[in-house]
């Protein structure tokens, strides 16, 4: 058996002293196993390290598995390879066990005779399911017809100290999956391939937006000034410079600023940060893409986000369809375009601006949405009940243009349109809002406004409204291009493309409240 020699002395400051509290006790049930731990010690009371440096492999375990497509070539051939023990089997003189990595599994053997006596009683005695084992063996087929390595020579690299949950029951208790995300991608082989269909999504957006000349930058995440959404912040405060300061709730107003700086073609993906409410489809600390093009205006970015998403789908699932729930959503083109007046009279039979303010109210308390006294304008009334009426029966991919002045203080109204309604888009599907598209606001006079507004009902109490980024406005008066923004929720969208409705399940580490 390689099994490295672990010849380094232990550090008198590595050693839990007496004084040390319960939590730091290396034998304490509550952090590792006990029978793990005994045979722990009883590896290193060998003189073995059960830690070792490195491990030089010949193959992963899917490309193994690729060369039992020509069995008659490669019987017998000798392979090296590596990963975590899974359901290990010991009968007699056999052992079985299913070895894992990160794109598959295998059945690997070990037979009394084929290796060294002593290495076969240390594997049989002191390896668990869940330690990180080296393998060095030959290809064969089981009588079954199990592919199979015959393994002549294993080194153990990692002895783990938890047990794995029971094999025929696994992890399903969903809160532990999502605080302890690394026994879940243990287990769960599906759930690793979620994330894998993510980190595939991110790398096509790349692709998709490099292709068509759109440069990628970093922005601040803490801001002296936050910005660029209605959301709460995160506050923080900064020893050195002695000011309070918030993490990002958006990065649009510094990559406007790029786009006033001469970048016609710009996008971020990025992390945000919202003090908000944790549900299904919201988390406090979360992704997306913004996306800024000078020269174009919200339709512009309504083809952009249709072409781009559309794309993504077939390209990652090899079709235009997914199923989430009770639901199945197409996703070819062209996509559903409506106003969100229109709609309202479409999906609520209901015509806003036919109707007094209090007549809207009345309308609201009937239909128990709630912060109905928040709304004071046609236009805050229009945003609330499409809220509450409409967004949950927008199931296929929809936009929604013509937002209130009141949402989107940083969009534009153009000469002609109805007073109050800006050039604004939203895109749904599922009943869930997944990205904004906008005419951007270039006037630095209306923004200064538009952000005083805000910077007014926020003293008043709104957390949400925004404050007024006055360097923001002097970048503005330098001359902004008319330009077209595209925000698009990443996780969100990956929910969508693997069909799941919980946007814990597809973010690795989502917030959830501290255990004790």
């Amino acid at each position: 058996m390689t099994m490295e020699i672990n010849n380094e002395k232990m550090s008198d400051s590595l050693v839990p002293s007496g004084n040390e509290s319960d939590n730091n006790d290396i034998s304490d049930s509550r952090v590792f196993d006990d029978s793990k731990l005994a045979k722990l010690n009883g590896i290193r009371s060998q003189g073995l390290n059960p830690y070792p440096y490195k491990f030089e492999k010949n193959g992963d375990i899917c490309e193994i598995q690729k060369k039992f497509e020509d069995f008659e070539k490669n019987e017998g051939l000798t392979v090296r390879t590596a990963g975590r023990l899974y359901n290990i089997r010991r009968l007699g003189k056999m052992i079985f066990a299913d070895l894992g990595d990160q794109g598959g599994r295998i059945q690997i053997t070990l037979r009394k005779g084929n290796l060294p006596d002593e290495d076969f009683k240390t594997f049989k005695t002191l390896v668990d399911s869940g330690d990180i084992v080296g393998v060095q063996g030959t290809l064969f087929r089981t009588k079954r017809g199990e592919n199979s390595i015959s393994v002549s020579e294993f080194s153990l690299l990692s002895k783990s100290l938890c047990a794995l949950p029971e094999k025929f029951h696994g992890l399903k208790d969903v809160e532990t999956r999502y605080r302890k995300r690394y026994l879940d991608l243990i287990v769960n082989a599906d759930k690793r391939e979620i994330f894998v269909m993510r980190s595939k999504l991110i790398s096509e957006i790349r692709r998709y937006l490099s292709d068509r000349e759109f440069l990628e930058f970093e922005t601040p995440i803490l801001h002296n000034v936050y910005g660029g959404a209605n959301a709460r912040p995160f506050t923080t405060f900064h020893n050195c410079l002695g000011q309070n300061s918030s993490l990002r709730i958006a990065p649009e107003l510094y990559l406007k600023r790029l786009v006033v700086g001469g970048y016609e073609k710009v996008f971020e993906i990025t992390k945000n940060f919202r003090n908000e409410d944790i549900d299904t489809t919201h988390n406090p600390e979360f992704t997306t893409i913004e996306v800024y093009e000078a020269y174009r205006d919200y339709n512009d970015m309504m083809d952009l986000t249709e072409g781009l998403i559309s794309e993504l789908m077939f390209k990652l699932t090899g079709s235009y369809e997914v199923k989430i729930g009770e639901n199945t959503l197409n996703l070819s083109t062209p996509w559903k375009r409506i106003s969100m007046e229109d709609a309202l009279k479409e999906y609520a039979g209901l015509d806003v601006f036919a109707h007094s303010l209090e007549e809207l109210k009345q309308i609201a308390i009937e239909n128990k949405i709630e912060d109905y006294e928040k709304a004071n304008t046609y236009g805050e009334f229009l945003a609330l009940l499409f809220e509450g009426l409409v967004e949950d029966k927008l199931i296929n991919p929809t936009f929604i243009y013509d937002y209130p002045v009141e949402n989107s203080p940083l969009a534009k109204n153009p000469t002609g349109q109805k007073k109050g309604l800006l050039r604004d888009s939203s895109y749904f599907m599922n009943g869930w809002e997944l990205a904004n598209g906008y005419s951007e606001l270039n006037d630095p006079i209306e923004q200064k406004k538009r952000f005083e507004e805000q910077d007014k009902k926020r003293k008043l109490g709104d957390l949400e409204a925004q404050t007024i980024d006055y360097d923001f406005v002097n970048a503005l008066g330098y001359g902004m291009p008319p330009t077209g923004g595209m925000g698009l929720g990443i996780d969100r969208l990956t929910m969508i493309l693997v069909g799941l409705d919980s946007i814990k399940e597809v973010i690795l580490f989502p917030q959830m409240k501290r255990e004790d």
